[in-house]
């Protein structure tokens, strides 16, 4: 299989992470906002359902017609007390009020929760996955109603029109979700804990770590935990009193032991974070801090597998459970929502997960044939990628590089042509509004790299390449070449270290070389309505334009498939930035450009591609090209005007605009 043909396949599976991760992410900011409530009703049903902690402790508060019966919603009071309201209406309403504001603010909040009562009210069972529909599909509707008169509604009747279309629409949703979602979703529940119910019976629910134990580590697990597990969980909860599905991710035992074997057996920087890391992780249930220590050895997934195996197996042995969902993952957390009767269960599969994963990981770590030190930077730097933003707790660990002030910045590619020459003028620009205009930022192929810089910015895929040619430097790891939020992490870091040193005065704009220039960009070399439908036609689309227009050989199309199998050229904001190869310019026979516009967004390794810009850069002078490009992407209203364009000369006016 050729590289081209790799990378098309592997594109596929890295969108799908990328979309799991999204779904996980919206479905923790859900739930995560409210843990609170999960836990408030967690403690009040561990103290006063009938099974209570209370009644254990003082028998006197067994009375049916005592306060304790009347809080608990049992005895004389059988269905009345707190409990029960809190798991069917409270937190259902709450998760659908904070997705309908996640949407659309206050306005999608309140119709979010109109619309979950109407779920909430026609199913028999708590409404957790409901409300997850819900609430962001009324905060979504919310705003698409809103944006159809916006404007348009005449002085003085603002609010009338405001809060009869909130009230109209939650009226609405009410009733869809009554009479259509919540049927739905209530046999979607019934069949799902027929599921769990058949893994309990048949033994079978210890392989369900294959699944979660490396869905943490990718960072898919919020999809897993609090999509499934914690509505099925609450639903047991509530039968039950406990549930055994709360600890299927949030143990802590599979991690600690994973740690623990790199204080005995690991090397270097590994070896010495681990202790800090095995506090912050079993104590303060931050388990992303044990991450990057399986990413430097992927193999010790096996250990947290076999780990989380033995945890599930003891609790389904001793039929032990929470009460409600323990977040984050600390063994407090764990023990303060533990049902009576089930610390013992809980305890020995706590630390017999811990010491399974200890056993197998001392093993794999004893055993290992590596001489160099593992690159836990490096490997902190892949998870922050994969995350998608700054782990604090990680990074904490490890360093952040040399230390004092940053005074040069360097972005790094491959060949150092487009990505890196696009990405440097993003972050160049955000550092000089920030006031810091005398920082350098440059960039550069990693190839010619010297470990002279304070900061490295690199992506994602080439992180580890630039981490071994400038050990000394802190490193930064992006995707969106764009609008990465690294960028703004990395005008706050500058504030911070540089915060002793005087901020220099914004460096005045520069005219750039006008890329609309028709010896540059030539009408023939631009496309309003593209024919590819995937990234390596695409490829072919906007360097056979190149060929046309004499910028370049023909051998070049081909470095330009070569370099989007090693390193993605998807920039950010719609924009795509094909080239070839740093070993392709001989192929070059002037600096070229060509434009295709596509009515459909190609899938550009999970991204979605509207614009793909062919580059051929002689020498040098594709910089200011490039920069010239990046501004016009990160101004929305140009963008509108490149997707509005009915002529090649439009396109031509908007790249050729001054600031």
């Amino acid at each position: 299989m050729s590289t081209v043909e790799a990378s098309a396949a592997a594109s596929p599976q890295t969108g799908l992470r990328v979309r799991v991760q999204k779904l996980g992410t919206a479905l923790s900011n859900m739930v995560m906002p409210n843990i609170g409530a999960f836990i408030a009703w967690g403690l009040i049903t561990a103290l006063f359902i009938k099974a209570g902690w209370l009644q254990g402790i003082f028998p006197a508060l067994r009375d049916p017609d005592g306060w304790v019966a009347k809080l608990g919603g049992w005895g004389a009071y059988d269905g009345a007390g707190i409990v029960g309201p809190m798991i069917t209406y409270l937190l259902p309403i709450l998760i659908g009020y904070t997705g309908g504001r996640m949407i659309h603010g206050n306005r999608g909040a309140v119709v979010g929760a109109i619309a979950t009562i109407g779920v909430v009210t026609g199913a028999d069972v708590p409404m957790f996955m409901g409300a997850m529909i819900m609430g962001p599909l009324g905060g979504w509707a919310m705003k698409k109603l809103d944006a159809l008169w916006d404007g348009k509604i005449r002085p003085g009747f603002e609010m009338l029109v405001d809060n009869f279309s909130a009230g109209i629409l939650g009226m609405i949703l009410a009733i869809f979700g009554f009479f259509g979602i919540g049927p739905i979703v209530s046999s979607f529940t019934r069949a799902a804990g027929n599921a769990v119910d058949f893994l309990v019976n048949n033994d079978l629910l210890p392989l369900t770590s294959i699944l979660i134990e490396p869905a943490k580590v990718l960072f898919l697990n919020n999809a897993i935990n609090h999509g499934v597990l914690t509505p099925l969980g609450t639903t047991q909860a509530l039968e039950t009193g406990k549930s055994i599905l709360f600890l299927l991710e949030a143990n802590p035992g599979p991690g600690l032991g994973i740690l623990l074997a790199y204080m005995a057996f690991g090397r270097g920087i590994a070896r010495a974070s681990a202790p800090g890391a095995a506090i912050i992780q079993f104590f303060g249930g931050i388990h992303e801090i044990y991450f990057p220590y399986v990413l430097m050895k992927p193999k010790l997934i096996i250990a947290a597998i076999l780990g989380g195996m033995t945890g599930v197996f003891v609790n389904v042995l001793f039929g032990s459970g929470l009460r409600a969902p323990a977040a984050p993952g600390s063994i407090i957390a764990v023990y303060a929502q533990t049902a009576s009767g089930s610390f013992l269960g809980v305890t020995l599969s706590v630390f017999g997960a811990a010491a399974v994963s200890f056993a197998v990981a001392a093993l794999l770590l004893k055993t290992d044939r590596a001489t160099d030190e593992p690159d836990l930077a490096a490997a902190t730097a892949e998870m922050e990628a994969m995350k998608g933003k700054k782990s604090s707790v990680a990074s904490a660990l490890v360093g952040a590089g040399r230390g004092g002030t940053i005074s040069t910045i360097v972005f790094a590619c491959d060949a150092g042509m487009g990505s890196s020459a696009m990405g440097a003028s993003v972050l160049r620009r955000k550092i000089q509004k920030a006031g810091f205009g005398d920082v350098t930022v440059t960039n550069s192929a990693i190839s010619n790299l010297s470990d002279t810089y304070d900061l490295v910015v690199s992506h994602r895929d080439l992180t580890a390449r630039a981490r071994q040619k400038t050990p000394s430097a802190a490193h930064v790891s992006v995707e969106d070449f764009m609008g990465s939020p690294r960028y703004d992490e990395i005008v706050e870091q500058l504030k911070q270290a540089n915060a002793d040193s005087t901020p220099a005065p914004a460096a005045p704009a520069t005219e750039d070389a006008p890329v609309g220039d028709a010896d540059v960009l030539p009408v023939s070399a631009i496309v309003l309505n593209g024919t590819g439908s995937t990234a390596a036609q695409a490829i072919d689309e906007a360097g056979a334009l190149l060929v046309a227009a004499g910028a370049v050989e023909p051998s070049y199309v081909g470095a330009m498939h070569e370099r989007e199998g090693s390193v993605s050229t998807y920039m950010g904001n719609g924009l795509a930035i094909p080239h070839g190869t740093n070993e392709a310019k001989t192929a070059i026979r002037r600096t070229g450009i060509s434009f295709v516009r596509y009515p459909q967004p190609i899938d550009w390794n999970g991204k979605p591609a509207e614009f793909v810009v062919g580059i051929a850069g002689a020498g040098n002078d594709h910089m200011a090209l490039l920069t010239r490009i990046a501004h016009v992407f990160l101004d929305k209203d140009r963008v509108a005007q490149l997707r509005a364009a009915t002529t090649a000369e439009e396109i031509q006016a908007v790249l050729n605009a001054g600031e």
